[in-house]
């Protein structure tokens, strides 16, 4: 497993805390009625990518939603840029992913039942 610094997780935490908002604010535009979760944000070590993963609730069509946000992550890239210009020189490429954890937990649940 990847070690990641006290600077990455601060930049993450920070990217992640902001981001949620952008995507809380457009939720209606880019969920189409879904619950979006931020779950975690993964800088790289050169500050250069950030990984997004996404939690979409109901499950159904998530990979819908997940290209949609795709489609749009220019333009939160942009606005995270303007929010965070104060605390970051470079705002890093935006990349997601889903985060399927909450399914796997459900269906080993289901398992155990």
């Amino acid at each position: 497993m990847e070690q990641y610094s006290t600077r990455q997780n601060k930049i993450g935490r920070l990217i992640q805390k902001e981001l949620s908002e952008l995507l809380r604010r457009d939720t209606n535009i880019l969920a189409k009625g879904r619950i979006l979760s931020l779950t975690i944000v993964r800088v790289t070590r050169d500050i250069s990518q950030a990984k997004c993963y996404l939690s979409i609730f109901p499950s159904a069509g998530a990979e819908q939603v997940l290209a949609d946000i795709k489609l749009h992550k220019s333009k939160l890239r942009g606005e995270l840029g303007n929010i965070v210009r104060f605390q970051l020189r470079h705002v890093p490429e935006l990349e997601f992913y889903l985060d399927d954890s909450l399914d796997y937990i459900e269906k080993i649940d289901k398992l155990l039942h």
